[in-house]
């Protein structure tokens, strides 16, 4: 079948570009004096192994070493008459590496130095330099061209519109200046402007210039110009002189906490430009794929007044979990990993230690970052009936269709579990089995509904079930969001569904979650929100919060203090320190803690809780 069109394909999700070409060529010896777009003919392998790395690296877009293969820039080499051998070999070396999967971006560079200006005689001839070079590249078997480092817009417009007559698609990418300023002195503002009105360009980047902070700014200001895609691909910081070299010093996780930045504001695509490597690029893509694996989510019908046979069950007599909530009293809860083998009876152990302290609930999460473990549902069953004491299920929309969640949920309910903490899920891409495919029929919202209607005595296909559930419907939540509007306008829609009480993501920031609840006291209705503790065990632990757990932030607060630690029972006590203090400053605006467990150690939750 032929590969979807990159532009439909960055409109269902975003895609990871390849990271720097010229600095992984440099980084293998070849020096700066030399025509890098010549080694296409002169040393193919090279190329195709720096193609084959950004690949493995998780790339979804791999660009052709040809940014500077136009006549114009091949004449300084003596290479001009060999423009189209160029562009076709290296068209050629990105499509082996690309094979079937990945889309092979053909890149196309200025053919004006920075600063020169184009006269009307020299137009003619940069345009039958992207002429010569573009029709290459599409003979070759790119997908589509990246146009890219322009400071000149006006040339910009010219490469697009020679571009575009190929019949491929065509990105569009400049630079700008930390204000955001090209080298001509256009704002961004008219920038945007110029490119949105081009009907030869179909999506707009940025590149080069700057690092990731930088460009954050700018593109905080540029994206919302514009409905195009919009792809952003930053410098790995500036460039520093160490020992005679100018290095980029901006390391992976540095760069993937923006690249995650840029997804949150609406960025389609991220990739790399000077400094970047494999490295970065392989981080990015794990972080960007597990933000975008939800796809198009079947639409559940609300409840119409006319529909309802029967009055949902109070949230008061729906569980003990519900009746605290509903009388304003706390909860505590601790949050404990299903084993990954078939053995229970360490788990149990584990449980029946904070059974013993008097804990209201045991979390139970499903499937976290996409791991396979024991069913959820069976550990929530051998829970209550071992110990009496609540299970929290965590419901995720990932695994299993509409379907089957109906039939778990009423299985569940059948069995005697009433607490349901409704969650989408972290797509297969993050974890050990990246090629499992997700099923996300519903996202959290429309499974919060799916209960919602069984609750009233209604199925999934608006057929009566009778007697209806007495679910107690729990949702997700993160105080911390990068995208706060959106975090705002679907937890409103969740409560709308709905949901009866949320749980957050872990909160290492206590004044981000009373300015959470503070904007959502202006909702038409509210409810009890239990806030997510972690008791961190390390400096790494740390770091890995931050780096690798979507939708979590630390604060570089809570980083200092934990690298400040010299031992293994130094990192545990300064962990649940700030765990305590954490608890202790939104004590009184919370309804409840779910404490974690990490690394099973349930210890450390329940002493957090004392």
């Amino acid at each position: 079948m032929p590969k979807q069109n990159i532009i439909d394909r960055m409109s269902e999700a975003p895609v990871v570009f390849d990271g720097a070409m010229g600095t992984m060529i440099y980084s293998r010896g070849v020096f700066i004096n030399r025509c890098f777009d010549e080694l296409c003919l002169t040393n193919p392998d090279l190329i195709r192994d720096i193609h084959s790395e950004y690949i493995a690296a998780g790339a979804d877009v791999v660009e052709t070493n040809t940014f500077g293969a136009n006549r114009i820039w091949l004449q300084g080499y003596g290479l001009s008459e060999q423009t189209v051998e160029i562009n076709l070999a290296g068209a050629k070396l990105a499509r082996d590496a690309a094979g079937d999967d990945a889309y092979v971006a053909g890149s196309v560079g200025p053919c004006l130095r920075t600063g020169q200006i184009m006269t009307e005689k020299y137009r003619k001839d940069v345009r039958t330099a992207f002429s010569e070079c573009t029709t290459a590249l599409a003979k070759g078997g790119v997908d589509f061209f990246l146009l890219e480092t322009f400071s000149s817009i006006d040339e910009l417009l010219l490469a697009a519109e020679v571009a575009a007559e190929t019949g491929l698609p065509v990105v569009a990418s400049f630079t700008v200046d930390a204000d955001g300023i090209n080298a001509k002195g256009k704002g961004i503002e008219d920038i945007i402007a110029l490119l949105h009105e081009s009907e030869h360009i179909d999506a707009i980047g940025m590149n080069c210039g700057t690092g990731p902070a930088p460009l954050y700014n700018t593109a905080e200001r540029a994206i919302k110009l514009t409905d195009k895609p919009f792809i952003l691909m930053p410098n790995a910081g500036q460039p520093q002189e160490i020992e005679g070299r100018m290095l980029y010093l901006a390391t992976p996780e540095y760069f993937t906490e923006y690249a995650k930045k840029y997804i949150e504001l609406g960025a389609s695509g991220i990739g790399g430009c000077c400094g970047t490597t494999p490295a970065h690029i392989k981080d990015a893509a794990r972080a960007v794929h597990s933000l975008s694996g939800v796809k198009h989510s079947i639409t559940i019908k609300p409840i119409e007044k006319k529909d309802i046979t029967v009055e949902a069950t109070p949230t008061a007599k729906k569980s003990h979990i519900g009746s605290k909530l509903a009388r304003g009293e706390k909860i505590s809860s601790i949050e404990i990993m299903p084993p990954r083998s078939c053995d229970l009876k360490p788990m149990l152990e584990k449980v029946q230690l904070c059974s013993e302290a008097g804990i209201d609930a045991i979390n139970i999460p499903d499937g976290p970052r996409a791991s396979a473990r024991i069913s959820p549902m069976i550990t929530s069953i051998a829970i209550q009936q071992q110990f009496g004491i609540e299970p929290i299920i965590h419901y995720c929309c990932r695994d299993r269709n509409l379907i089957g969640m109906q039939s778990d949920i009423l299985g569940g309910y059948a069995a005697g579990i009433t607490n349901f903490l409704v969650i989408t899920g972290d797509p297969p891409k993050i974890g050990d089995y990246p090629d499992v495919t997700g099923v996300f029929d519903v996202d959290a919202i429309g499974l919060t509904q799916v209960i919602n209607n069984l609750n009233h005595g209604i199925d999934i296909g608006g057929n009566p079930i009778n007697p209806p559930c007495s679910i107690l419907i729990g949702v997700g939540v993160n105080p911390g969001a990068i995208e706060m509007d959106r975090e705002l306008a679907r937890y409103e829609q969740k409560i709308q569904a709905g949901a009866e009480y949320a749980i957050t993501q872990p909160v290492f920031d206590p004044e981000a979650l009373l300015r959470f609840i503070d904007m959502t006291s202006k909702f038409e209705k509210t409810i009890p929100i239990i806030a997510g503790v972690w008791p961190l065990t390390s400096f790494k632990n740390a770091e890995f919060m931050k780096n690798e757990v979507p939708g979590v932030e630390v604060p570089d607060s809570v980083l200092e203090r934990m690298s400040k630690c010299t031992s293994r029972e130094d990192g545990f006590k300064v962990g649940c320190d700030i765990a305590r203090e954490i608890r202790e400053s939104i004590e009184d605006t919370v309804a409840g803690f779910q404490v974690s467990a990490p690394f099973g150690k349930v210890e450390l939750a329940i002493d957090v809780l004392a």
